[in-house]
């Protein structure tokens, strides 16, 4: 059995807090919206592979877990003479029973639906029964398992436009998903490229697991023209690539590009401009995806 003291603090107070309980030999930190599920409750997201604006919510909770019941008793005492923790509350030391946390963690990540035949599987899952087509994916340090709004909109776009025999670059692979969704959708050549060596390592495994054949690795693998381009990472590398992706699209191919917020839009339209047109295709949780057809 562990133990666990929680306590609910000011945004300004977190990391000082954390940062005690750290030194006080807290087996594990973790930080939360103490007015979660209620009418005052916030989003934190920032970008893609970015920290999130701000480090904490304006009402948080901290709970902290410790191996023995005393060391949480004592962290507690200790902090409640601190001058940092006098505007913050502690809720006291409980048991924790012992869990399966390998089942636990793996509960708290179901299939995704990106159009009702084509899902996303963690895979200790089974399918769902209408997915057709599904993409095999754990959570891991790469990005994209196709929970942000981001890969969603770009898997759809895939499940929509995708057909046989085209040749398709993934440019910022992460885990791999978008260059594993084209090959199973039909495309007849992949290669999908990172400056992250996890990330390489994650896609070449994606890949396996899911019995499709591509090729990743750096930059210089990307060579010649593809009739699909897709980048999904931030606004201002893909403002600063626009001439290298533009010039791997043929003509009449796709340019697909995501990890946009909606109001980026314009300046997007502006560094592509001399290439091609863009446009929105797509839209969520403020979030866009920019198309074009060069």
């Amino acid at each position: 059995m562990m133990f666990e003291l929680g306590m609910v603090c000011p945004e300004s107070c977190v990391q000082d807090i954390c940062d005690a309980l750290e030194a006080l030999d807290a087996l594990s930190v973790s930080v939360e919206d103490a007015d979660a599920q209620s009418e005052a409750e916030q989003a934190l997201f920032g970008e893609p592979g970015m920290p999130p604006p701000k480090e904490a919510w304006q009402r948080s909770k901290v709970v902290a877990l410790f191996a023995k019941e005393m060391a949480a008793q004592d962290a507690e005492r200790i902090l409640l003479v601190q001058d940092f923790f006098a505007d913050s509350q502690s809720l006291g030391v409980q048991p924790v029973e012992d869990q399966d946390w390998v089942t636990l963690t793996q509960s708290q990540f179901q299939p995704v639906e990106i159009t009702p035949d084509f899902w996303i599987v963690p895979t200790w899952h089974e399918p769902p029964a209408q997915a057709k087509c599904f993409i095999r994916l754990d959570p891991g340090l790469a990005f994209g398992t196709g929970t942000h709004p981001t890969t969603r909109m770009c898997l759809r776009w895939i499940a929509s436009q995708v057909t046989p025999s085209v040749r398709v670059l993934d440019y910022g692979c992460g885990s791999g998903i978008l260059a594993i969704a084209t090959a199973l959708h039909g495309a007849q050549s992949v290669d999908a490229v990172d400056i992250d060596e996890a990330a390489i390592t994650s896609t070449l495994l994606n890949a396996k697991v899911n019995g499709v054949t591509l090729h990743a690795g750096h930059s210089v693998l990307a060579v010649g023209v593809y009739d699909t381009v897709l980048a999904n990472i931030l606004a201002t590398p893909l403002k600063v690539l626009a001439p290298l992706l533009c010039s791997h699209v043929k003509p009449t191919g796709h340019l697909v590009l995501a990890g946009i917020l909606e109001r980026q839009a314009q300046e997007l339209q502006l560094a592509y401009a001399p290439y091609c047109k863009l446009q929105v295709s797509d839209q969520e949780d403020g979030w866009i995806l920019m198309t074009a057809t060069l």
